[in-house]
């Protein structure tokens, strides 16, 4: 069977038996390096990637993928625009909100939230928020009842339940006799909601469209209207035209603008994070140069005598090419093996090791996710696996040049 002398050769060298112990070490090393820096690259990534999927669900779970509102005033005819933003193909849903900031009290205790007038009937359309409810339905507002929704957490911060009743101040204020007052107004907490982001869970209140327009004073206006797409990621596109279409009196604004910081920070930390695992698949691939500069010294002799029977520089240079590149490749099989299991059970590893040492890395009042989260991406892991082998080969250039430049005089002079 015929094979090029030089992949004959260079894959004798890498399975022979050394008599130099410590080059089959460094060798492993080497292997072992390549491997561990390509796994970690492949986990990594693929756990960014999980945040990302996770961040954008989950915001785009309470947020809107586009908004329409009025320049710094209410929007009087929120029907007519919807009818409008509907005629867009693009456009699955719209529902009316009506959002302003306020106080939370309930005996001692008080917290700020974000209170949001929303219709039952129509919220499902724009939010996942009923998907999520942990006690009562959307339905359970309704207009005049003053009841209320509260996030799990901020549920929790009150101490209030299901029944229990919650006191709203609003920063407007009513004029009396006594003078200046604040606005209250009781609620009954009728459900809670967990979507799983601590920003929402912890700061958001539901109530009926109608109680939060009575309640700041907006009469048939409301504060916007939000809208589903069947394609978040046209979102701009959509905004764009819609902004055409209804004019300039009123803003059109999308989720990338809303939400831009949260995503160009995952992609930064995405970035930052391939340049520095791919410094360490670097180091360990540079390992190889030390590895065949000793194989080269080791194998003077041979290579001389290669020579003298009619080898070429060339025929030398990639022998010792292919070792490395069989190194380099074994490497890189075994970190992208390691690195995609690891990745596809992130999700069960981690909570495996928060039970066993009773610890959470991620705490739900300190991050936005609480867990884990992991999504593979095999370009991702044809990219790394890609990099890492041409990083091995780069690393075997000077060595097998330095092989190749051996004079088969010098070499066996002292043989």
């Amino acid at each position: 069977m015929f094979r090029p002398l030089a992949l004959y050769i260079g894959l004798r060298y890498t399975g022979a038996k050394r008599r130099n112990h410590f080059i089959s070490f460094i060798s492993l090393i080497s292997i072992v390096g390549i491997g561990l820096g390509v796994a970690a690259l492949i986990t990594v990534l693929s756990v960014m990637n999980g945040f990302e999927q996770e961040l954008r669900t989950r915001i785009l779970g309470m947020a809107s993928h586009a908004s329409i509102s009025g320049y710094q005033q209410p929007l009087t005819d929120w029907q007519a625009a919807a009818d409008l933003a509907m005629e867009q193909p693009e456009v699955i849903g719209v529902a009316p909100y009506v959002q302003g900031e306020i106080m939370l009290t309930r005996g001692k205790k008080v917290s700020g939230a974000l209170v949001r007038g929303i219709l039952p009937e129509r919220e499902p359309e724009v939010s996942t928020v009923g998907e999520h409810m942990r006690s009562g339905k959307l339905d359970d507002l309704q207009p005049g009842e003053y009841r209320i929704i509260l996030g799990a957490e901020l549920a929790y911060s009150l101490g209030a339940r299901p029944g229990d009743q919650v006191t709203m101040v609003t920063p407007q204020a009513n004029f009396s006799p006594a003078g200046v007052l604040p606005r209250l107004r009781r609620f009954r907490v009728s459900g809670i909601f967990d979507v799983g982001m601590y920003e929402y869970d912890r700061g958001v209140a539901l109530v009926h469209l109608a109680d939060a327009a009575r309640l700041f004073q907006m009469n048939d206006a409301v504060t916007g209207i939000r809208l589903r797409l069947d394609d978040l990621f046209r979102a701009p596109q959509v905004a764009h035209e819609l902004a055409g279409r209804l004019g300039s009196g009123l803003k059109v604004e999308d989720w990338t603008r809303q939400h831009a910081n949260f995503f160009r920070a995952v992609q930064t930390e995405k970035r930052v994070m391939f340049v520095i695992l791919t410094l360490i698949v670097a180091v360990a691939a540079f390992n190889i140069v030390s590895t065949l500069v000793m194989v080269v010294t080791d194998k003077r002799a041979d290579i001389a005598i290669l020579r003298t029977l009619g080898a070429t520089p060339g025929t030398i240079l990639r022998i010792f090419i292919v070792q490395g590149a069989l190194i380099g490749l074994l490497g890189t099989a075994l970190g992208v093996f390691g690195g995609v299991a690891l990745a596809l059970n992130v999700e069960t590893i981690v909570p495996a090791i928060e039970n066993a040492f009773h610890v959470q890395f991620m705490p739900a009042d300190v991050y936005y996710i609480s867990e884990l989260p992991s999504k593979l991406n095999w370009p991702d892991v044809w990219q790394i696996g890609l990099v890492a082998f041409l990083l091995s080969l780069l690393a075997t250039l000077y060595p097998a040049w330095r092989a190749s430049r051996t004079q088969p005089a010098e070499a066996l002079r002292y043989e």
